[in-house]
């Protein structure tokens, strides 16, 4: 198993390498000159050449990709050159809100898609089953910005219920940021009449992001189950007197989930790089919020810094549920001895 690890965490340093290749080539690829960005448009012919040595500009292609690297791996993404502020210091202070997005909505697809996804499966051909999966295509067919604004419409502006947007209510007191997600600060600070803000303000957006990733999950499940259901070990499981609620939940359920949760673990990369248009349409300050601000002022460096840590954290997601999938399953621990 220890060889299984070490094969997934090499292929795991691969794919960041090759991630910080394509967003090499990219910043110089793109026409434009990276010093000039960095320096600004009113910059002296001395103050470039300084630029150009800071930013390695001076060295072999292949050399300023491995300094590239080296940068990247003590946090240096490079400075924007709108703001002239690190993209590091923006990026760490948006990351937290999608993170929190992120985490609540992944809460969400998990409460509704598990559910459903089980009672499609026991339910097979039945009215409950047809009924899930009409919603589930329904559910996955709604463009993010067409539910996003009709469930502000519905919840927000006519019943008022959740808040339009924003993190918390401008009549409550936030109080000082611990870890940047407003939810968890307001929680560790006490603060009860912001943590019910921020609450409301995080559902609508949570659910907004979960919509598109609840079908896959619901489909996922109720294929895999029937697949279990069907199996021997489920006979016999039956043919004992064991319960059905038993057989289900105990036995099938435990393996039809393995599939399950290697999805769930690579739907967190997913929301965390289609926050966009959830917090545009939300007015929350993510990444997606900073990408957006980048891409329409042309500043390329804080893009680059944003793909650069959407795939960090999709290596890193995938990583650990393979691991957790070789934990739990023997079947993924042969594989990986015959390979």
């Amino acid at each position: 198993m220890t060889i299984q690890i070490l094969r997934r965490a090499g292929w795991a340093v691969i794919v960041l390498l090759a991630l910080a290749l394509a967003t090499f080539l990219m910043l110089n690829v793109i026409p434009g000159d990276p010093a000039r960005l960095a320096a600004g448009p009113g910059a002296t012919p001395a103050q470039l050449a300084v630029e150009r040595v800071r930013l390695g500009l001076n060295h072999p292609l292949a050399e300023q990709y491995l300094l590239y690297v080296w940068h990247a791996l003590h946090g240096n993404l490079g400075i924007s050159s709108e703001t002239q502020i690190p993209v590091a210091t923006s990026l760490a202070q948006a990351l937290p809100v999608s993170i929190e997005l992120v985490l609540a909505a992944m809460i969400i697809n998990i409460l509704i898609s598990l559910p459903l996804g089980v009672i499609a499966a026991v339910r097979k051909d039945g009215w409950a089953d047809r009924t899930v999966r009409v919603f589930s295509m329904s559910l996955g067919g709604m463009p993010v910005f067409w539910l996003g604004l009709l469930l502000q419409v519905a919840f927000a502006a006519d019943l008022k219920i959740f808040p339009l947007g924003g993190e918390v209510s401008a009549n409550v007191s936030q109080g000082q940021k611990i870890t940047g997600m407003p939810v968890v600060d307001s929680l560790l600070e006490g603060n009860w009449a912001a943590f019910g803000s921020t609450i409301l303000h995080l559902i609508l957006p949570a659910l907004t992001l979960a919509a598109f990733f609840i079908p896959i999950i619901v489909r996922t499940l109720r294929e895999n189950l029937i697949s279990e259901l069907g199996q021997d070990y489920i006979v016999l499981a039956r043919s004992k007197g064991m319960s059905e609620r038993r057989v289900v939940l105990g036995h099938a359920l435990r393996n039809a989930a393995v599939p399950t949760l290697t999805l769930l673990g690579m739907q967190v990369g997913w929301m965390l790089g289609s926050t966009v248009l959830v917090e545009e349409i939300y007015n929350l300050p993510g990444i997606g919020t900073y990408a957006v601000n980048a891409v329409l002022q042309k500043d390329l460096q804080p893009v680059v810094g944003v793909v650069l840590t959407v795939g960090l954290v999709f290596v890193i997601m995938n990583l650990l549920v393979d691991l957790l999938v070789l934990g739990l399953d023997p079947r993924a621990r042969l594989a990986g001895r015959a390979a």
